[in-house]
């Protein structure tokens, strides 16, 4: 057996990325996802896992969900870290109340101190992406967090308003222009502008994070039938179709604006590589229903990589050692190999060769 794990060593990448993950909410299924998707060796062939939180709370829920062959390794700070182990970095040593299935002030609070010290060490180079398990927004309010989830926060701390949340699951990518407003708010939040520059943003993550040349993105009308030609609403006359035309004239493969309806139901999907939704429930209530087990949810637009399952904190099955561990698995996965693509991004677009001064010589005697 110990010959073999050598083997395992061996084989495994001596440069794993280092995957941080923060905690989420303790008293959801958070722990619970994390535990099952790494208590498989082979998933620390290719990456170093660091979750922000506590041992306590791990031994806790060893306990709870009758894991005992899950090891990990406590660290004080992620240069701790050991490839092939499964590391926890300490946020906080106390005890903490469990509420298993309930959004609690106790919880948000913890939540918040494992996201805010995972994000300061991916800001610091110490980590190379970030998977957040889910928290619940009521708890993460009555413990002061001033944000509607994860998207807004570490949009805030990039100082961008180019953040767009993109749902994966394989070849179905579904971007939203916009995320956690109220639905009577969306048809004044929406802007030509604003639907312009997610098109913009949603192209260059299809090409950098995706590897995709030339992507094509269905874009979706905001009203019934796509406003009917103006007898459902003028929204698609007057700001997504212009908005689309300007795309357009950019050169980007923009198209639309679709019936949301009837396009997730029909061939119409296979013809595109992203589809970029008005609102929420627009597009997640399809992608859910075609990709609730593994889907994952992606931030596009940050100078970070950050991913999640696209599920939340489950407290109706919390502790009951129930919760499919599947789309906390593909959030790590996805999160890798866009970081993969990032840097083959960066690698292709350096010119490798040096210009000689010869060549500089000529070139500048050429402008004289």
């Amino acid at each position: 057996m110990e010959k073999e794990k050598e083997k395992e060593k061996d084989l495994g990448n001596p440069n794993p990325i280092r995957v941080g993950i923060s905690i989420g909410d303790i008293n959801g299924i958070g722990p619970e996802v994390i535990i099952k998707a790494l208590n498989d060796s082979r998933m620390l062939l290719e990456c170093m896992p660091i979750i922000y939180g506590s041992t306590k709370v791990f031994a806790h829920y060893k306990k709870v969900l009758d894991e005992n062959d899950f090891n990990y390794q406590s660290c004080k700070t992620a240069e701790e870290a050991h490839i092939r182990k499964v590391n926890v970095v300490n946020v906080w040593n106390d005890e903490v109340e469990y509420q298993l299935g309930q959004a609690t002030e106790n919880g948000g609070k913890h939540a918040f101190l494992s996201l805010e010290r995972a994000t300061q060490d991916l800001a610091a180079g110490k980590i190379d992406v970030l998977v957040t398990a889910p928290i619940s927004k009521e708890a993460m309010a009555k413990s002061g967090f001033q944000f509607p989830g994860h998207t807004e926060y570490l949009a805030d701390l990039a100082g961008t308003d180019d953040a767009l949340m993109v749902m994966v699951s394989g070849n179905l990518r579904v971007a939203l222009v916009t995320t956690h407003i109220p639905l009577k708010e969306v048809n004044t939040t929406l802007t030509k502008e604003l639907i312009l520059q997610k098109i913009k943003t949603f192209e260059t993550s299809l090409k950098k994070d995706f590897g995709l040349i030339r992507p094509r993105i269905a874009v979706f009308g905001l009203n019934p039938h796509a406003g009917e030609n103006g007898k459902m609403g003028t929204e698609e006359q007057e700001i997504i179709a212009p908005a689309i035309n300007a795309a357009k004239n950019e050169n980007i493969l923009a198209f639309g604006p679709y019936p949301a309806d009837g396009f997730f139901g029909s061939n119409a999907r296979a013809q595109f590589d992203g589809v970029l939704a008005m609102y929420h429930d627009q597009g997640l209530a399809a992608f859910k229903a075609l990709a609730f087990e593994d889907g994952v949810n992606y931030t596009a637009g940050l100078p970070i990589v950050r991913t999640s399952p696209d599920h939340g904190t489950a407290f109706d099955i919390a502790g009951q050692n129930k919760a499919s561990e599947q789309s906390m698995r593909n959030a790590i996965y996805v999160a890798m190999d866009i970081h993969k693509n990032q840097i083959f991004a960066k690698e292709i677009g350096v010119n490798p060769l040096q210009i000689s001064p010869k060549e500089k010589k000529r070139s500048n005697s050429d402008i004289e």
